[in-house]
């Protein structure tokens, strides 16, 4: 059986995501990226009218990918909620090992677009950290935790600290310690 042959549209966002998520966004030129997809710059305009909603689009394609992950992560581990939490962590402190692995791709996007509030990719992280942070909740209030809003608020801040401060120090030990930071107020919570 043959597979499908990818479409434009999705070589073009899978050379995006690799391209932008290594080098960076503003690193990363519209031509780079139509070669990698093996395009013309003319193709990649046809499906994205500029590089800002070819970024934006990056970013929302990692959005469900990402959370399905950090929920499988939760749903995997065994023990209370608050091992359930520090799972995440633990997980995401093993990707940190891996030689390509460069941190929460949001978050590098928006210290990049940091003088551009109003730019389309900026909605769409904020968007995807607010999602975490809803799920999070969701899990919080259904197990009866303490002001499950703060507590996911608290744990949000917890991971995109961690995240930050590898990227700084390039050592995946801030995100275990995260974990045990997240997991203490967690149980601290219930």
């Amino acid at each position: 059986m043959a597979s499908e042959t990818p479409s434009a549209k999705d070589r073009i966002l899978d050379a995006a995501n690799r391209l932008f998520y290594s080098e960076g966004i503003r690193a990363v030129s519209v031509d780079a990226i139509a070669a990698r997809a093996g395009i013309t710059k003319k193709t990649l305009y046809y499906h994205f009218k500029s590089k800002d909603d070819l970024i934006a689009a990056y970013l929302a394609s990692r959005d469900q990918p990402n959370l399905a992950l950090f929920r499988k992560w939760f749903d995997e581990a065994e023990g209370e909620l608050a091992d359930k939490v520090e799972a995440i962590f633990l997980n995401l402190a093993q990707s940190a090992h891996h030689p390509k692995w460069k941190g929460c791709g949001f978050l590098r996007t928006a210290a990049e677009l940091a003088n551009m509030p109003g730019h389309p990719a900026m909605k769409v992280g904020a968007a995807h950290k607010k999602n975490f942070e809803a799920w999070l909740y969701e899990e919080f209030r259904a197990r009866n935790s303490d002001d499950p809003h703060e507590l996911s608020r608290h744990v949000v801040l917890l991971m995109d600290g961690a995240f930050s401060t590898v990227l700084v120090h390039h050592d995946p030990d801030y995100i275990v310690s995260a974990g045990r930071a997240a997991r203490t107020m967690v149980a601290n919570a219930s």
